[in-house]
């Protein structure tokens, strides 16, 4: 259907050899593949503490779960993000307090906003690493530590960025991954946990596999013959055809993000020279912060341009786009319930009304950049005169 469509996967026959090999192996519950991923992981993130789980809506409702975070409690997050981020912590009981992003050419958390937002009710911050681009990690521990408040950081889009040389999902006191199919490291659906702490990391994996004290791998393999239940937990685990799926998908994840880091490059200094689009994250590396994982490219279209015309023109031209994100107090639900306060969000209404998310993956093309290029080009003239 697409030309060019909005993501791919980076797959190979060697996802398919391992989950086969997995297959024929018979063991498919959690086991020792799972292992060697997390193992995988934190060698790449610079952590021993990693879980792998089911998908990351699991890893934020296990983290948000894992501070305590309840009935009564306030959870801070942005509302441009995918809503699993809230939805989570509603799920945990607590109500949701949506803060703002920081402008045009950031659209991660505001500290300010955070800051002005916490109440006596506040008991974690989910900060959301926008596009694989961190957030202002110490301004946002800075007010943690003073208020006393737990930080999660929603890193689905960023696995392996960093900020000022710590891997992301490190920084707080818990992370979380996702491995879902259009993600740098992909294995249909998946997630993970990096924990800061030995204590939250072993709450954390109880929590996983239903409170228990030992796993029905161990009682396989004649480790143990029976179990305790030491909190209520939940069925979060991951499988071994995923876990063997993303080992190999680990393997691709640095030279994949070093080409989509060479690909979003030429996007904006292709689009630079059209003064109709505004660049979110323009020029972020040369500034020596960090580095992005790129897992979508973010446009800004003209103010009040009918963006669906846009993409619609993008679309009879063969090119895939999308929009991160209907911002979550714009839904029926979260508009209308008194759990989710949606207040003093100026810059993400004004924001969100322009983004525009271009194809971005490791096997597109220079050539394929630069005809999404001209589309976007010929179809702003088309839309807008």
């Amino acid at each position: 259907m697409w030309k060019i469509p909005l993501s791919d996967v980076n797959f190979g026959p060697e996802e398919a050899e391992a989950a086969q090999r997995v297959v024929a192996g018979g063991w498919l519950t959690m086991g020792e593949r799972t292992q060697a991923f997390e193992r995988g992981l934190g060698e790449a993130l610079g952590s021993p503490r990693i879980l792998a789980v089911t998908n990351c809506t699991a890893a934020l409702h296990m983290a948000y779960a894992a501070v305590d975070l309840g009935p009564g409690d306030e959870l801070i997050c942005p509302s441009l993000t995918f809503v699993a981020t809230a939805n989570a912590a509603l799920a945990c009981g607590a109500n949701v307090v949506l803060a703002d992003v920081v402008g045009p050419h950031d659209l991660t958390l505001d500290p300010a906003d955070v800051e002005r937002k916490i109440t006596s009710c506040t008991r974690a911050i989910a900060v959301v690493h926008y596009a694989g681009y961190p957030c202002d990690m110490d301004a946002i521990m800075d007010i943690a530590s003073r208020r006393g408040i737990a930080v999660i950081e929603d890193a689905a889009h960023a696995p392996r960025s960093t900020y000022k040389g710590r891997a992301l999902g490190t920084i707080g006191d818990i992370g979380c991954l996702s491995f879902f199919s259009n993600k740098n490291l992909s294995t249909g659906e998946g997630g993970a946990l990096i924990s800061r702490t030995d204590e939250l990391h072993g709450k954390l994996r109880l929590m996983r596999a239903h409170g228990m004290t030992t796993l029905t791998l161990d009682r396989h393999k004649g480790h143990a013959f029976s179990y305790d239940v030491l909190l209520p937990g939940f069925n979060y685990r991951i499988d071994e055809i995923r876990s063997a799926i993303g080992l190999v998908q680990l393997g691709r994840l640095e030279e994949g993000n070093r080409r989509r880091r060479a690909l979003a490059r030429r996007y904006h200094e292709k689009l630079a020279e059209d003064r109709r689009i505004t660049l979110p994250f323009e020029g972020f590396e040369a500034r020596g912060i960090g580095e992005s994982a790129h897992h979508i490219l973010p446009v800004l279209l003209p103010p009040g341009a009918p963006r669906e015309a846009i993409m619609a023109a993008m679309k009879a031209r063969g090119i895939q786009t999308s929009v991160h994100y209907p911002p979550i107090h714009g839904f029926t639900f979260h508009g209308a319930t008194d759990r989710v306060r949606t207040e003093g969000l100026p810059k993400t209404d004004e924001i969100a009304a322009r983004e525009l998310t271009l194809p971005l993956y490791p096997r597109m093309t220079d050539a394929q950049v630069d005809e999404v290029v001209s589309a976007l080009r010929a179809s702003l003239d088309e839309v807008l005169g």
